[in-house]
């Protein structure tokens, strides 16, 4: 998917929002937008997914199945949540009965299936959210677009959406996504672009500063969960712990352990000796099975 030459105002006469933004988007892409508030982040968004037209310029090979999360969420219409989300998934192309089991899936997944039969104007903030969420994700995107889809998330449900990010790039979906914690998705996006002064040129990723907390992600199904961030250095050999559970960990772990999901529904948490009783009570309190532990290098 290509941007040429685009730019975007309001109105015939109105101010320039964006010019001259010329970007390229390849297949399995992670895409952070940035740049501070009224710079034209959502407009670039919604450029993208086809929300808007351009004024000037073009916009060439945006895939047949593309999703949007806006920044806002429209409530008040007249549906419940289940049904307002077999509504889009017929919209986008799928059968009734797909429709509605996907939709089922999604509420369940991000902790909202409680409210599948409340109209939509009588939910709260973060389960209409849950909604807006659910209802990009309904027909496996190619191109999925996230206005700050994590503002108003519970933490299970955030971590529930940066899981989901990642099964559409595994799938060779691109994910284009912009939110105000610089450490979402840290270190794993494609291309950064920022947003100022009527441009959107190239930057570099931001690297969270020491102590910053985790982002937790959580396996689909697997049971596993993983806390992405820096384990602290240190001169002693690092303890290894192969651990895994039914539910996310809570946050900050002890130690900011570096964890890598494995490929048995595991999690790899190496962390400084100094910490690692601490973290091995918090993954008990927390009901995880503790499968291996051992040194830096070798299995218990």
């Amino acid at each position: 998917m290509r941007l040429e030459r685009v730019g975007r105002r309001h109105g015939a006469r109105g101010p320039w929002v964006l010019r001259e933004v010329s970007l390229g988007l390849p297949a399995a892409a992670l895409v952070r937008v940035t740049g501070t508030n009224g710079t034209g982040k959502s407009t670039l968004l919604r450029l993208l997914a086809g929300v808007d037209a351009p004024t000037e310029g073009r916009v060439t090979g945006r895939p047949a199945r593309t999703a949007y999360v806006p920044e806002r969420f429209p409530v008040a219409l007249p549906f419940t949540a289940l049904d307002y989300l077999v509504h889009l998934g017929r919209v986008q192309g799928l059968g009734r009965a797909a429709a509605r089991a996907r939709a089922g899936e999604w509420l369940e997944r991000f902790g909202a299936a409680g409210h599948a039969g409340t109209g939509l104007a009588e939910l709260s903030k973060g389960t209409g959210q849950k909604v807006a969420v659910a209802q990009a994700l309904l027909a496996d995107p190619a191109l999925l677009v996230l206005d700050e889809a994590w503002t108003g998330l519970d933490t299970g449900a955030r971590v529930a959406l940066d899981t989901a990010v990642r099964e559409r790039l595994a799938a060779g979906a691109t994910v284009v996504f912009v939110d105000h914690d610089p450490r979402r998705l840290t270190g794993e996006a494609t291309a950064v672009y920022e947003v100022g002064e009527g441009r959107v040129r190239e930057a570099r990723e931001p690297v969270p500063g020491p102590g910053a907390a985790p982002v937790r992600t959580a396996a689909s199904g697997s049971g596993a969960a993983a806390v992405r961030t820096v384990a602290p250095a240190s001169g002693a050999p690092a303890v290894r712990i192969v651990a895994s559970g039914a539910r996310a960990l809570p946050g900050p772990l002890p130690g900011a352990p570096l964890a890598t999901p494995g490929p048995d529904g595991t999690t790899l948490l190496t962390v400084d000796p100094a910490h690692s009783d601490a973290l091995l009570g918090a993954l008990l309190d927390a009901s995880w099975h503790i499968h291996h532990l051992g040194t830096e290098g070798v299995r218990a």
